[in-house]
């Protein structure tokens, strides 16, 4: 069985994700722990359930899901991995960091990459890794089929998507792929969004406003 817990961290409000199997191993996705409090909150839940954390993931790599990934490496001794595309991405985050009052930002670097279609094993559990860009350019999300769960990151939130202006975006392209990647998957299937409360994808395709059946285009 995959189990899901999410941390809200950062000035973002971002959702950090802990998944692990029925025997604790476990990865980390999107760690946007950035103060000691953060950090210490992820360390005592580690530790309350004896998990043992082997992978680091990052489904993009803008600045708030990221600001863990350099202390969650050296703490845990884990390695990185991103889709190709998101190396510029994260590169650019010690550039910009500043300007967000991130002083002191440490930078990270992927030590693997993340293919579409990949089967990504996390102990005894396997998911999918479902290639859905538009809000970065290579933005990936993870599908874990047996149990309907799906790390959506910043692709399909609650009533919304991700935001599309930023470098790398395209609006076009991520409803595409949306509508193609994610609303081809069972509509009991949980999304865990990169910000906000969870959502379904029954409920998203029908009353979504930018890509659901009642969307005003």
């Amino acid at each position: 069985m995959l189990h899901i817990k999410s941390f809200t961290f950062n000035l973002f409000e971002e959702n950090t994700y802990l998944i692990h199997d029925d025997l604790g191993t476990a990865a980390l996705i999107d760690p946007g722990c950035h103060t000691a409090v953060e950090n210490r909150e992820l360390e005592d839940y580690v530790a309350s359930k004896s998990l043992k954390i082997v992978n680091l993931l990052n489904t993009h790599c803008h600045i708030d899901h990221v600001l863990g990934n350099a202390w969650a490496k050296k703490r845990f001794g884990i390695p990185l991995w991103i889709h190709p595309k998101e190396v510029p991405v994260l590169k650019s985050v010690e550039v910009y960091a500043p300007n967000y009052g991130f002083q002191g930002f440490e930078s990270s670097e992927a030590d693997h990459f993340l293919e579409e279609g990949q089967e990504f094993v996390v102990g005894e559990e396997k998911l999918k890794v479902l290639f859905v860009p538009g809000h970065a350019p290579g933005h990936v999300v993870f599908y874990h089929k047996s149990s309907g769960q799906c790390i959506a990151g910043d692709t399909l939130f609650r009533g919304s998507i991700g935001r599309t202006d930023l470098p790398g975006g395209n609006h076009d392209q991520l409803l595409e792929k949306i509508k193609s990647q994610l609303f081809t998957l069972p509509p009991e299937t949980i999304i865990f969004p990169g910000h906000g409360p969870e959502t379904n994808i029954g409920f998203e395709k029908v009353y979504n406003p930018f890509v659901g059946e009642k969307a005003v285009y």
